[in-house]
């Protein structure tokens, strides 16, 4: 992770907690990091509730004056009409939702989302600006063959081939092994690193290495906070997008504050390489 990257740690509640279990969540997330003196500008945090409490969860967050960013699991494509059941980006925008998870793998899989919906929901993200994060990842097959990294590069190179460099460098990429997903295992932390390097290249070839540098590539699947300290030990790896860790407020807060950590230890890193460099 670059020292000019700071890191997100994004909870994904996925279909669990109503309003009132969610604005419970919130206030003790914030009471134990307040009680750990956390300081919001190592890690940024954001919650991503299920859209039913994610009103209550706004309003309990400006009226406390909390360092939470609030964020949204889906998206409609399209901006308004006869569409039941759709959310579009500028109803999500009023709510003040700073990102919104696009094409993880549940999504893909359950209802089912195509890549040229995804591309539709990024753009409309970016258009409403908000900030995608757009999720990849190959499944077991896929790694069986080897392909892993082509595979959740391509995925990556179909959403972003059209953006200009101001919408790529708003992009956030969340590496989501689908086959550790839910299951308790993880990518090792070379696995992190090599899919986190790839997908910045990626965008380095397309975009410039400026537009690289600022792009948060984050990993998923089974991050908690027993091995978010190994997880991040590539320099590319700049957070997580958490499942099952980020439904319990302890667990949750001890992951921020261990990323938190890691972030600190590689500003005072670079910053003792660049005087070293002026020597």
């Amino acid at each position: 992770m670059s020292a000019l990257r700071v890191p997100l740690v994004a909870g994904n509640w996925k279909m669990h907690f109503d309003h009132l279990q969610a604005t419970y969540f919130v206030q003790k997330l914030s009471w134990l990091l307040r009680d750990a003196h956390f300081n919001f500008s190592d890690a940024e945090i954001a919650i991503m509730p299920p859209f039913t409490a994610i009103r209550s969860v706004q309003v309990l967050v400006h009226s406390d004056r909390m360092h939470i960013k609030i964020g949204a699991q889906n998206v409609s494509s399209l901006s308004e009409g006869a569409f039941t059941g759709d959310v579009s980006a500028e109803m999500l925008q009023k709510l003040d939702c700073s990102y919104v998870i696009i094409g993880h793998s549940e999504r893909r899989k359950y209802h089912p989302e195509d890549d040229a919906n995804v591309v539709d929901k990024v753009r409309a993200t970016l258009a409403a600006g908000m900030k995608p994060i757009l999720c990849v990842g190959e499944s077991f097959e896929e790694r069986r063959q080897g392909i892993e990294l082509d595979y959740a590069v391509g995925q990556v190179r179909d959403v972003i081939r059209d953006l200009s460099d101001k919408q790529a460098e708003n992009m956030l990429v969340a590496y989501e092994p689908v086959w550790a997903i839910g299951k308790g295992n993880s990518a090792t932390a070379q696995d992190a690193q090599d899919a986190a390097a790839a997908i910045r290249g990626l965008f380095a070839r397309t975009y410039g290495e400026r537009v690289a540098q600022k792009v948060r590539v984050l990993y998923g699947g089974s991050a908690n906070a027993s091995n978010a300290v190994y997880l991040m030990q590539g320099p590319d790896v700049d957070g997580f997008l958490v499942g099952g860790a980020s439904l319990d407020p302890l667990e949750f807060s001890k992951m921020i504050r261990l990323v938190a950590l890691v972030a600190r230890k590689r500003r005072k890193n670079a910053q003792a390489s660049e005087e070293e460099s002026t020597h």
